[in-house]
């Protein structure tokens, strides 16, 4: 069974940082494509960064510069590291695993962590 857990959300004031962590079990970090999406209230979820299985990874423009995806192989860990944050960054961010297994993709999602940047 797959299962990806987050920590480190909070509330933090502008121009601050925050470093959210994604557990997983089940799968390895290392051999999959994990992400972290966020969704704002009235808004649709958005992915934020990507690290795929050959560590090559990307961002949405919006926080480019600000934002760094990793992982730690040894920890089966994926964090995502938040600097300079911004009101509009507020968000629930949640951490998703694209698995590939031999029943095909599946989806695997946490639960959740709330990130509140105060202005």
């Amino acid at each position: 069974q797959v299962q990806v857990v987050e920590a480190g959300g909070g509330l933090v004031q502008a121009g601050g940082s925050l470093r959210l962590s994604c557990a997983a079990a089940g799968t390895s970090v290392s051999s999959n494509a994990m992400g972290w999406y966020r969704q704002a209230p009235g808004k649709q979820r958005e992915l934020v960064a990507r690290i795929i299985s050959g560590g090559s990874t990307n961002y949405a423009d919006s926080v480019k510069g600000r934002f760094t995806i990793s992982r730690d192989n040894a920890k089966n860990t994926v964090y995502l590291q938040m600097k300079n944050l911004k009101p509009e960054d507020t968000a629930v961010y949640s951490c998703h695993a694209l698995v590939i297994g031999p029943v095909g993709v599946r989806n695997y999602w946490g639960q959740g962590t709330q990130v509140t940047v105060s202005a």
